[in-house]
């Protein structure tokens, strides 16, 4: 294993713990990956059956882009996740990180029909990044791959309609940051909805800056390290056994 394996590992397996932490995992299920760099286009997913709380650097499990396991391990790996990740892994080689999740507020979101409105703070950062995918029940079936890569685009973020949110990154804080806004975006519309009273539209002139002000708000740091540090020395102090 190389020092660059391992140190994804590290930084995946801080990043399940995370997402736990927020409460975001789902039982067994959803899944957050990361490309290994090499021309092998092998890339690390959580192991079937363990909760978040239970992956370590040790146990994730690595897969090459068909969806088989490479080397020996315990575990084998969700077929849904196999199928979403195994697309756009091959599709996209700007990505190196896909998270997906099934949070309440995401999936409610999901189902609404108009998607995520543009008029609260964080979904108005938002502005033209968000891509849409139908529903096409469980993903199990590579026949869907073709579809989902073409409604994902050039596009980084994605609400998969009836089913989830779903984020992809440079790196694995860029795609938990997207995460973290995405999901705080549809937390304040359905707070908002509940409170049955409308919202105050945004702006063209303002949508229009999102991009920028979060490159700015960044303050030259690669997208999403500050934040996601931070809670990488909360999981540090809580339970540092994710590192093994």
């Amino acid at each position: 294993m190389t020092q660059q394996e391992q140190e994804l590992r590290v930084q995946l397996a801080a990043c399940y713990r995370i997402f736990d932490h927020l409460g975001w995992a789902e039982l067994i299920f959803n899944h957050i990956t990361v490309k290994i760099p090499g021309d092998e286009h092998h890339f690390l997913i959580n192991p079937y059956g363990l909760h978040y709380s239970e992956v370590k650097a040790s146990n994730l499990v690595k897969v090459d882009i068909e969806g088989n396991i490479i080397g020996e391990s315990d575990y084998r790996v969700n077929p849904a996740g196999i199928v979403i990740h195994t697309a756009i892994h091959a599709a996209r080689p700007d990505i190196h990180c896909i998270a997906h999740t099934h949070t309440t507020d995401g999936m409610a979101v999901a189902c609404s029909p108009e998607g995520l409105r543009n008029d609260n703070f964080y979904s108005a950062l938002m502005q033209n990044r968000i891509a849409y995918h139908d529903f096409e029940g469980l993903t199990v079936e590579d026949d869907e791959k073709p579809r989902l890569i073409a409604n994902l685009g050039d596009k980084r973020l994605a609400i998969l309609r009836n089913h989830g949110l779903l984020t992809c990154g440079r790196t694995i804080p860029e795609a938990f940051i997207n995460l973290w806004t995405l999901q705080r975006a549809c937390e304040v519309q359905v707070a908002t909805d509940s409170a049955g009273r409308g919202s105050i539209p945004v702006g063209d002139h303002i949508l229009s800056k999102g991009e920028k002000l979060m490159a700015k708000q960044s303050s030259g740091n690669p997208t999403g390290e500050l934040e996601f540090n931070a809670y990488v020395r909360l999981i540090e102090k809580a339970d540092p056994s994710y590192k093994e």
